[in-house]
């Protein structure tokens, strides 16, 4: 449970950081620090003025997230870290669905947070990074009712710009906690069975959107 509450308030800020800009495949690529900087102000700018978003239109944010946020991240190296060793002994399909099954849980989460994106501002740390560096940490806090939220992006370096493969709320990397309980369903049920449980959970959470 306290993970769980660690997890939506920093995917709440999570969500001030990513949407509204593909810049990063531009053909100049941004710094990665420069991406996080940009990004995030386009989303609380974007947030502030939709009041369909700010009411809880869960099949638009769901929408504005897919199209705008997911592009930014690598899904299937976050999907394969949080599998861990398993992740090679699934086969070519099973990779896919557990791909999936884990985007559409994450886009789900972020959109619920996205609700959440109030007044706050975000304050980037010196990127600690060299030019010719293809993975970088950006560090970052957020700041506004209570204490400042450590929220920090691992990115790499691909052919179409920087793109995040982990994010670290309050000192918690995201894949890492998704491994361990990934493990435990994968040990009790096999893979096939942790798509399954993937699944079932998408669907409980599609249900009330679809009413």
């Amino acid at each position: 449970m306290l993970f769980k509450s660690v997890l939506t308030r920093g995917l709440a800020v999570l969500a001030l950081h990513l949407g509204l800009s593909l810049t990063a495949q531009a053909a100049d690529v941004v710094a990665p620090d420069a991406l996080i900087r940009q990004v995030s102000t386009d989303v609380i700018d974007s947030v502030k003025s939709d009041k369909a978003i700010q009411g809880g239109d869960v099949q638009k944010i769901i929408a504005l997230v897919d199209a705008k946020v997911m592009p930014h991240i690598n899904f299937q190296r976050m999907t394969a870290t949080a599998t861990g060793r398993f992740w090679r002994q699934a086969s070519p399909e099973q990779q896919k669905r557990l791909q999936d099954e884990f985007k559409t849980l994450l886009v789900r989460t972020y959109a619920g947070a996205l609700t959440q994106v109030k007044d706050q501002t975000i304050s980037l740390k010196p990127l600690r990074a060299g030019a010719e560096d293809t993975e970088v940490v950006v560090r970052t806090e957020v700041r506004g009712k209570g204490d400042p939220i450590q929220l920090d992006y691992r990115l790499e370096k691909s052919a179409g710009g920087w793109k995040i493969y982990d994010v670290n709320v309050l000192g918690i990397w995201l894949a890492d906690q998704y491994k361990n309980s990934f493990a435990q369903e994968i040990g009790a049920n096999g893979i096939d069975g942790l798509i399954k449980m993937l699944a079932e959970k998408n669907q409980k959470a599609a249900a009330p959107a679809a009413k």
